[in-house]
């Protein structure tokens, strides 16, 4: 479970780490808050920092549920893709968000496994 409690820190540290990319887009444009909208540098990592948060609602229960019942080393895996996907997506979204199809499947890809791996399981488990 230790691998587990790591990239779940490394997925809440990039999460964090975009967060403050966001107030230094604020900051870089002028971009007051509570206001969402202004420079499109400022809104693409916006987005970048919401479309995350959209994604860890259901990639963190899903890797927690797949440690406990499959194998929390394979999940620490998939969350390592996850982790890379999320890295590509903020690259591809900054530069022309049309493109940010290979990272957005890079990190939804890896949550679909681990909930069907982890559903698999437990439904083998209770027959």
């Amino acid at each position: 479970m230790e691998a587990t409690v790591i990239v779940t820190f490394l997925v809440l540290a990039q999460y964090v780490f975009f967060g403050i990319q966001v107030g230094g887009m604020r900051v870089k444009h002028g971009v007051k808050g509570p206001a969402t909208t202004g420079h499109e540098e400022f809104e693409r990592m916006n987005r970048v920092h919401l479309n995350t948060m959209e994604q860890l609602v259901v990639f963190i229960p899903a890797l927690w549920i797949h440690a406990q019942y499959a194998n929390p080393l394979w999940g620490a895996g998939l969350a390592l893709v996850f982790i890379v996907g999320r890295f590509i997506y903020r690259a591809e979204y900054l530069k022309d968000p049309g493109s940010r199809s290979p990272g957005f499947s890079m990190s939804f890809i890896p949550s679909a496994i681990l909930l069907i791996w982890a559903l698999v399981v437990a439904v083998m488990r209770l027959l």
